[in-house]
């Protein structure tokens, strides 16, 4: 079995800004990330477990709840010399795809407009044994109009519902003329709780 482990060397994966643990073949260790199949069912997504003996993965339903209430995520994308860019950014999440609300005239936006390739942390905690977080990683789809002014696009009704709601406390989006949106479905979840280590 494949496993990742916390700490060793690091090497490039396969996008120019992401690195990953090397890997060995060992038993899975106490401590480190869990990563999640992302598997299409029925026009939706679904999240299953690919190492069944690492106990700090969420649940799918703790991962949705974990993404449905943390309001900042950290977006890297890739410069144009193939250099990291790292950026906080608000989202919104449906089940399936993180949205990401940005500002048009940002580096981080015209770096996706060339390059869509996209990886995201959602993460909390404080204390070792307090650390929770998502990572995921794929490609993202425009979705609207550039710069969103409020149009109609019912692709957009229950994004910008849910993103209105949590950070804003209202039941409708108030648009700018600035921002616009990106739709991330992820074609890899990475999770970990390490609050479950105490039971292990």
């Amino acid at each position: 079995m494949s496993v990742a482990i916390p700490g060793c060397e690091r090497k490039p994966d396969g996008f120019p800004f992401l690195t990953s643990c090397q890997r060995i073949t060992a038993a899975p260790p106490a401590q480190g990330f869990t990563r999640h199949d992302v598997k299409e069912k029925g026009g939706g997504m679904t999240v299953t477990q690919q190492r069944r003996g690492r106990k700090i993965m969420m649940t799918p339903g703790e991962l949705d709840e974990f993404l449905t209430t943390q309001r900042t995520c950290r977006v890297a994308t890739v410069s144009a010399d193939g250099t990291p860019h790292v950026s906080a950014l608000w989202f919104a999440w449906d089940g399936t795809s993180l949205w990401l609300y940005s500002v048009v005239r940002s580096r981080r936006w015209a770096q996706l407009r060339r390059d869509p390739r996209v990886a995201v942390v959602v993460d909390s905690g404080e204390e070792y044994d307090q650390l929770r977080g998502v990572e995921l990683a794929g490609r993202v789809e425009f979705v609207g109009e550039a710069p969103r002014t409020g149009e109609l696009c019912a692709e957009l009704d229950t994004a910008e519902t849910l993103f209105a709601r949590k950070n804003f406390g209202l039941d409708e989006m108030p648009h700018d003329g600035r921002h616009a949106w990106a739709r991330l479905t992820p074609e890899k979840i990475v999770s970990w709780d390490f609050r479950k280590l105490g039971g292990m």
